[in-house]
């Protein structure tokens, strides 16, 4: 009986090496037979104690060899049946098909129908790009600005702090690199500068904790507010066409004297008065301003010898007017139902 057994775990041996299984059922059906969980070697194994003391350690070996060759066959083989069957997959394949059309995305309106369009319009007239942190000291923020701690102006941009800090914060506005320029650079300097701002306010179909704005400055000697009046006209007749016209209203801002607000005739009525226009005629669109000269000197620069002016202009609201758009909340949701409708714009 044990010389019966031994012959038989040989001849196992013998025909698992000799098999040669070519497609993936085959294959399957080898693993059930030799390695599956109802193998043939399982009872084999428990034959072992019917085997004299002198054989079981050769039928142990026997039956361990019969295991590892019946492993390697199915490793060697797997490996060529999944190669075979890549192959034959890559053939089935239409090179000559044309592909599945990939939906593209919508680049965001604020982005390409005004801030782009804004900077591309004063780069024509010698403003460059000016970018900074988002994360802002207080005093490039505020006081560089003519806000110092205790000014009211203050409380007109109700303000994020870091954590556990009363000098770091979300900017207010843009100004803060304005505050960084004059301070780094000599006059003459002529920049724009884009770019996102927060404010602690509710939101709102008309108001956001965060916007964006575009900002612009000029300094240099002999800078008059004649020069920034031409050069918002210039902005405005290039932004809403040829025939726009603009006045400028007395307004306070901390950092400039004299200021005002600018309006523009109505970009969809044609000045002669919609609902978009309150039926005026005119729609607000920034605020503008000589550089106070205590802010040319809060930044080192010789107020006696430069003066300069600087202008401020929110995106979304411009934005929510020419597209008549109803909800700030829109721009900040990334709704592809929403962005796909300025598709055509681009």
């Amino acid at each position: 009986m044990s010389i019966e057994l031994i012959d038989r775990v040989k001849h196992l041996i013998e025909e698992i090496k000799n098999s040669k299984p070519g497609t993936r059922e085959e294959l399957e059906a080898f693993r059930l037979r030799f390695l599956g969980a109802k193998n043939e070697l399982k009872p084999l194994m428990g034959e072992i104690r019917n085997i004299p003391d002198e054989l079981k350690k050769q039928f142990g070996q026997f039956v361990n060899e019969a295991k590892l060759a019946a492993e390697a066959v199915f490793e060697a083989v797997k490996e060529k049946v999944e190669q075979a069957a890549d192959e034959a997959a890559i053939q089935q394949i239409d090179l000559t098909a044309p592909g599945e059309p990939m939906p593209l995305g919508s680049r965001h309106p604020i982005a390409t129908t005004h801030m782009n369009r804004i900077v591309e319009i004063f780069s024509r007239i010698g403003f460059t790009v000016a970018e900074e942190r988002e994360i802002e000291d207080d005093w490039h923020n505020f006081t560089a600005m003519n806000t110092p701690e205790d000014h009211p102006a203050r409380d007109m941009q109700d303000t994020y702090y870091l954590k556990n800090s009363t000098e770091m914060l979300l900017r207010t506005h843009t100004s803060s690199v304005q505050a960084r320029v004059m301070t780094a650079q000599k006059p003459p300097i002529r920049i724009i500068a884009p770019g996102r701002v927060y404010r602690n306010e509710t939101i709102s179909a008309r108001s956001h904790c965060q916007f964006h704005q575009v900002e612009g400055l000029y300094i240099d000697e002999g800078v008059s507010f004649a020069d920034l009046k031409q050069t918002l006209l210039y902005f405005a007749k290039e932004m809403y066409g040829v025939n726009s016209r603009i006045r400028l209203r007395p307004s306070f801002f901390p950092f400039t004297e004299p200021s005002a607000e600018m309006d523009v005739s109505c970009f969809l009525c044609g000045g002669s008065g919609c609902r978009i226009c309150k039926y005026t005629g005119w729609v607000e669109i920034l605020g503008c301003g000589m550089v106070d000269p205590q802010v040319l000197e809060n930044c080192g620069i010789d107020s006696s010898r430069y003066s300069g002016y600087a202008f401020g202009m929110g995106i979304e609201r411009q934005a929510m007017l020419l597209h008549q758009i109803t909800d700030i909340r829109l721009f900040f949701e990334n709704d592809v139902r929403f962005l796909n409708q300025f598709r055509a714009a681009f």
